[in-house]
């Protein structure tokens, strides 16, 4: 029986990554990529400044104030950025995940890229290279007890190969030359027998690479429904924008003809354009999409874009075509369920 080992929200050192990372996205052509938020580090920006000045004597409102709303407002920027940040971490720890399926192994690499099937095999004479080095057509012995350094085709001799810590197939399968049964994967072990294999793909084109590949390059376009949202939210920051800039005038007009109160502050105009543009949806709009594929990537499905996590929300049964799909290596009961009047050492044992 096997437990399966997750991340919980605030794991130590995904939380310290992620607060690094949120301060690296304080640039601002990281923070451009999010209109409303780039509106917030702006006034961030903006209520710094007139904290400075106020230092100097020469504030439009207590320094103390004017510091409040400045921490706030950097707050709120940090926070959206560690949302993010923190999300895809999450994405690159399962990343992480896959790489453990990749082990470093040495091939026997056979002299030369034409092999003319010579016998018996004690005479092939291979040099040990790591698997990392070989390249596409280069050709390899793979005896009983190997790693499979590479993916590549059969092209003589006949073996067992286990093929389980990547399709989940318990069985072994037969991997010979010629017909439908001559590719092997690399990272796949031969249980018995010999193959002389040709490689077929270079270093980072393999299965296993391909699907770290997928998980790390997981594109974060945005989905027709993040795009629609994205204009209505940019929508109302300029309405709302322009209201605030109707508000210093209107402020200046009204104390000059009642000749009595204060123009209103630069610094309370900026937390009030905070307080009533979404800088809420806005700020955790990008670290849904990525928690929304992390959390696929848990339940061992890879999402590759944002798009298919949405159609998985509208999915209620996944039908796979073989259980050795979705078995972790050679099948592992993770609960025994017994039926009444039969206890679960019985059910185990028969199991």
């Amino acid at each position: 029986m096997s437990h399966k080992k997750t991340l919980s929200l605030f794991d130590r050192d995904l939380a310290g990554q992620a607060l690094r990372d949120a301060l690296r996205k304080l640039d601002p052509r990281a923070q451009w990529r999010n209109p409303v938020m780039f509106v917030v580090y702006l006034g961030s920006i903006l209520t710094s400044v007139l904290f400075v000045q106020a230092l100097g004597g020469q504030g439009e409102a207590p320094a103390g104030f004017i510091l409040a709303i400045a921490l706030w407002l950097w707050f709120t920027v940090l926070f959206a950025n560690f949302a993010e940040a923190l999300a895809e971490g999450r994405s690159k720890a399962q990343a992480a995940s896959l790489r453990g399926l990749k082990q470093q192994t040495w091939a026997k690499k056979l002299p030369g890229n034409d092999y003319q099937g010579q016998h018996p095999r004690s005479d092939l004479g291979w040099t040990p290279i790591e698997a990392d080095s070989l390249r596409k057509g280069d050709i390899v012995l793979i005896e009983a007890g190997d790693v499979i350094p590479a993916d590549g085709e059969v092209i003589d001799g006949v073996a067992s190969v286990d093929e389980s810590a990547i399709t989940g197939e318990s069985a072994p399968v037969i991997r010979e030359s010629g017909g439908d049964f001559s590719a092997v994967t690399g990272g796949t072990r031969v249980l018995s027998d010999w193959i002389v294999a040709r490689v077929a793909v270079n270093p980072g084109e393999t299965f296993v690479d391909r699907m770290i590949a997928m998980v790390e390059n997981a594109s974060r376009k945005k989905t027709p429904n993040e795009i629609a949202l994205t204009i209505l939210l940019v929508g109302l920051t300029l309405v709302f924008l322009l209201v605030i800039v109707t508000l210093w005038p209107f402020s200046s007009f009204a104390v000059a003809q009642a000749g009595s109160g204060s123009v209103v502050s630069m610094t309370v105009l900026v937390a009030l354009l905070v307080c009533l543009i979404p800088t809420t949806i806005g700020g955790l709009l990008s670290a849904i999409g990525v928690a929304g594929m992390s959390r696929m990537m848990q339940a061992n499905v890879i999402a590759t874009s944002g798009r298919a996590v949405e159609a998985a929300g509208d999915v209620d049964v996944l039908l796979l075509d073989k259980t050795g799909t979705i078995t972790l290596g050679n099948r592992q009961a993770s609960s025994f369920i017994a039926a009444r009047g039969v206890s679960e050492e019985q059910l185990a044992d028969a199991a």
